[in-house]
């Protein structure tokens, strides 16, 4: 059996070598991948050293090496981005996009507070109604209403109709001055002939004030109060019903409100929609958009994935015979140096998104913002001359 060489150059095509075919579309991937074969080979000793590698194996190093740049890169932006991705489609690749801080969990949380004030909210507020009979003090909306209208789902009773009708509703037209005693003063000025002759009275807006209050006294004075005690969605009226009559009632069902998975703005929840770290959609980077910071550091982690490989094959055997005596191999040297270089690989990536990330860039703009107004406050100010 021949012996395979050891290098044999960039004589296999990149696109039938590379194990997963990620980036085998990407015309600077196929330019680049039999250059650092050849960079990786040169820095590894070739060929005044043998190299016991193939340039399939580069490649197939230098797919790992992009695909580890663009897992680290990818696994920071979603930790960065994650509060405003949640919730997105997750058929929406957030790969070298820009995504922007926005309000969206702060409205959120706010039409939650909002459901809760009755001032709006995320969750529909519906209405419904029982009927009281004659005799009948204490009623069960569960039974009456949700069973019925709701399959039996738990309701919550935000409002009940037990007031009398506004006021205002009741009261008599405020230019209709009736029974005030007012015509004859209408006739004094001349416009008793006129119809109606009231259009011309004006009166003063405490008038009406007076009025809506007198309304108001009467139903509480002189006439039952009306009211009811809630416990457990079970309704008791005061005073008792002596007649029949229709009680409306304001009411959200619990689980819109409580439902933790729903979709921000109450849009339907559902497995296509961005929930946490596994399924934000981040996929492997395209070659051809990654800078030349990066590129070089896929070159170097690849130079390490590269030793590590090497130190492997070269391990298989600690020592080869020579004439008269035994040489040594470098495998778990080279398995020793690979394995530190990649961590440190990682550690100066790591810390670099650190401080690239958003948090870290918005307060290097509030430190800006406040050494140029310390700038400023050096700056003479003019005299001026009048």
């Amino acid at each position: 059996m021949a012996q395979q060489p050891i290098w044999p150059g960039s004589g296999s095509a990149v696109s039938e070598s590379t194990p997963f075919g990620l980036y085998d579309k990407d015309s600077s991937f196929q330019t680049d991948a039999p250059k650092f074969a050849e960079w990786c080979a040169k820095r590894l000793g070739y060929p005044i050293m043998s190299v016991e590698l193939q340039d399939v194996q580069f490649y197939a190093i230098f797919e790992e090496a992009i695909t580890e740049y663009s897992a680290q890169v990818n696994q920071f932006n979603i930790k960065d981005n994650l509060l405003t991705l949640q919730g997105q489609s997750t058929g929406s690749n957030f790969t070298h996009k820009n995504i922007t801080s926005n309000f969206g969990r702060t409205i959120e949380l706010s039409e939650q507070y909002g459901t809760e004030a009755g001032v709006g909210g995320s969750v529909e507020v519906k209405k419904g109604k029982f009927t009281a009979v004659s005799g009948s003090q204490t009623y069960d909306l569960n039974a009456t209403f949700a069973e019925v209208s709701e399959s039996g789902k738990a309701i919550e009773v935000r409002r009940v109709y037990y007031e009398a009708d506004p006021a205002i509703s009741r009261y008599f037209d405020p230019y209709a001055t009736t029974g005030y005693g007012s015509i004859n003063l209408i006739d004094g000025f001349g416009f008793g002939n006129y119809s109606p002759a009231v259009s011309f009275t004006l009166m003063p807006i405490y008038e009406d004030i007076l009025r809506i209050q007198a309304i108001e006294f009467n139903d509480e004075i002189r006439k039952s109060a009306y009211s009811f005690e809630m416990t457990n969605n079970k309704i008791r009226l005061f005073p008792k019903p002596t007649r029949t009559f229709n009680v409306f009632f304001d009411y959200i069902v619990k689980e819109d409100r409580d439902n933790p998975t729903k979709r921000p703005y109450g849009t339907a929840s559902g497995s296509g929609v961005v929930a946490d770290f596994s399924n934000v959609k981040y996929d492997n980077m395209e070659y051809v958009f990654i800078n030349d910071v990066g590129k070089q550091w896929i070159r170097k982690y690849g130079l390490a994935l590269s030793k590590e490989l090497l130190g492997i094959v070269r391990g298989k055997y600690g020592t080869i015979p020579i004439p008269n005596a035994d040489t040594s191999l470098d495998g778990e040297t080279l398995r020793q140096e690979a394995q530190t270089e990649k961590e440190g690989l990682i550690a100066q990536l790591r810390e670099m998104l650190e401080l690239t990330g958003r948090k870290a860039l918005m307060e290097q703009e509030r430190d800006e913002a406040q050494a140029l107004q310390e700038k400023l406050q050096k700056v003479p100010y003019p005299i001026y001359i009048g």
